[in-house]
């Protein structure tokens, strides 16, 4: 399994079984609400709903539950239609055992009172309100759930309002990137920057949160890819060259050449061993054939990192997984650190050298050459460009005392000037000043690497976090 398969969700509303007989119609009324629910949910993106129907007694919950278990949902969504017992619920959820999250959505914002009372007939009148009441046992699934020990999630509006359809988009969007993030194959090739200890990290711990798998690669084998490299691969990869990004006239034919090969040879390690993302340093002897390879992969890694293979330098595997994590969401995720404060602006500067995802790019990726690569060996090609102006999320995948947490903040890329030093870097303003940003920001205790991706998704990323049960620390 990669994760690419489509989420499996699995719906069901709750009613009571005695209503029925009592109040005509009211059966029906309340399956067309759940219909329009589960429109919402097979419109929120590539899904596949098992629709369980409602359930109404507890012969009905178990054979539903049996349902979603034979169909291995992946998330669970509770509409609640009307009042129900509990005993109806609860079967269901112990026989899935998976993430639940209870839609406690009315019809409408409001009974229209007026009309209400103007029935005239109590009976009728009753049947009525028992449309609108989907309040009415929350308190008590909720009760249940709590002394079961089951975790759960609530979502409360009301059908055609903009805030619960988003809300209910994002718990699909949640639980899609979830899944992707249990079957990820991570690549690690090489090793840890000698002495960057934030970044250095437990990968059994990193295993155990968010699920996939390790591949520990070795670099000979990209060199023993490279060497069978065709003349006519590194043609075309080289017209993928000028086709992505805008190639700098500085750049020398046999630099781009040695780029080009390199990046065949990534591609093909990342389809020999499936990998939906990667985290690599090394440095090799000098004049080495890996010094050789290792001096010329941003190119490569940059064309990976904006189809959906992030790649993060300096064997940063924990922002490896942050960039895995936005690019899932459909919001990039570029690797980046902080680069410098303008008090005069008041905006936070950051980027990196090396790769950077293309696909969140403010107009043009250049390629360019740089003579010297700061703090490693070796010259080549470099990625010089700005993230998209406009709304931003900010995401540290960190380890702290207590284990795997999210920092999340949400700013602005804006325009301006930036260091045009063969880079990524760019400009972001943030509603808490410059320096108290960073200050707050360091002080939540991340690495010195972050991603960063367009839009803003802390919504989306505070409910992956509490489907994956990975604490959330937002900024802003």
């Amino acid at each position: 399994m990669t994760g690419t398969e489509k989420l499996n969700i699995g719906l069901f509303g709750i009613g009571l079984d005695t209503y029925w007989p009592q109040f005509d119609g009211l059966k029906e009324r309340l399956e067309s609400y759940q219909q329009e629910i589960a429109g919402l949910i097979s419109e929120s993106g590539e899904v596949n709903l098992i629709n369980g129907g409602l359930v109404d007694n507890p012969e009905r919950s178990r054979a539903v539950g049996l349902l979603f278990k034979q169909k291995q949902i992946d998330i669970l969504f509770l509409y609640i239609s009307t009042y129900a017992l509990s005993s109806t619920v609860l079967p269901v959820v112990q026989m899935t055992g998976v993430p639940i999250v209870v839609l406690n959505i009315q019809a409408v914002s409001a009974i229209d009172y007026e009309s209400f009372n103007a029935l005239g007939d109590r009976g009728v009148m009753t049947g009525e309100w028992l449309a609108h009441c989907q309040a009415c046992c929350v308190p008590e699934i909720a009760n249940v759930f709590n002394r079961a020990g089951i975790e759960y999630q609530l979502l409360t509006g009301y059908l055609g309002e903009e805030r619960t359809e988003s809300e209910l988009r994002d718990w699909v969007q949640a639980a899609s990137v979830s899944k992707k993030m249990r079957f990820n194959r991570l690549g690690i090739m090489g090793h840890y920057y000698a002495g960057m200890l934030d970044v250095y990290t437990d990968i059994t711990r990193q295993i155990s949160t968010l699920g996939g798998h390790v591949e520990l690669l070795e670099i000979d084998e990209v060199a023993e890819i490279r060497r069978a490299v065709l003349p006519s691969e590194v043609d075309k990869k080289m017209e993928e060259f000028q086709k992505a990004f805008r190639v700098s006239k500085e750049c020398e034919k046999d630099e781009l050449e040695r780029a080009a090969r390199t990046s065949v040879a990534l591609d093909k390690l990342v389809d020999r061993h499936s990998l939906g993302s990667m985290a690599y340093y090394y440095e090799g002897t000098a004049d080495s054939e890996h010094e050789d390879i290792i001096t010329s992969v941003i190119a490569g890694n940059t064309l990976l990192t904006g189809r959906h293979v992030p790649v993060a330098g300096e064997c940063e595997v924990k922002n490896a997984q942050a960039m895995k994590i936005l690019d899932s969401f459909g919001s990039g995720g570029s690797f980046s650190e902080f680069y410098a404060l303008d008090f005069d602006d008041d905006i936070v500067m950051l980027g990196h050298d090396g790769p950077g995802h293309f696909a969140i790019a403010e107009g043009e990726v250049g390629l360019v050459p740089l003579p010297v690569y700061h703090g490693k060996p070796g010259k080549g090609l470099s990625i010089q460009m700005s993230v998209k102006r406009g709304p931003v999320t900010l995401l540290s995948v960190c380890e702290g005392p207590q284990g795997v947490f999210l920092l999340i903040a949400e700013g602005e890329s804006v325009a301006g000037p930036v260091l045009n030093i063969g880079n990524t870097n760019s400009r972001y303003r943030f509603s808490l000043s410059a320096r108290d940003f960073i200050d707050e920001w360091s002080k939540a205790g991340p690495s010195h690497h972050c991603a960063i991706g367009i839009g803003h998704m802390a919504s989306g990323l505070e409910k992956f976090g509490r489907l994956m049960g990975i604490p959330c620390v937002r900024v802003c």
